[in-house]
């Protein structure tokens, strides 16, 4: 079963955009689908952070 989505409205600057939207195409990607991997990688490395932190 695929994870349940939920839709989000941002605002992000305009060079930002312009520049995730490159990345998600060079990557043969939707903007969200790019955006959700980058907060995804992210939210790993926070974790990841917080266990090392917590030895």
């Amino acid at each position: 079963m695929k994870p349940l989505k939920v839709k989000a409205s941002i605002t992000l600057d305009e060079d930002v955009y312009e520049k995730a939207k490159l990345l998600a195409e060079e990557d043969d990607r939707s903007l969200s689908s790019h955006i959700n991997l980058l907060l995804c990688d992210r939210i790993r490395a926070w974790e990841e952070e917080k266990k090392q932190k917590e030895k």
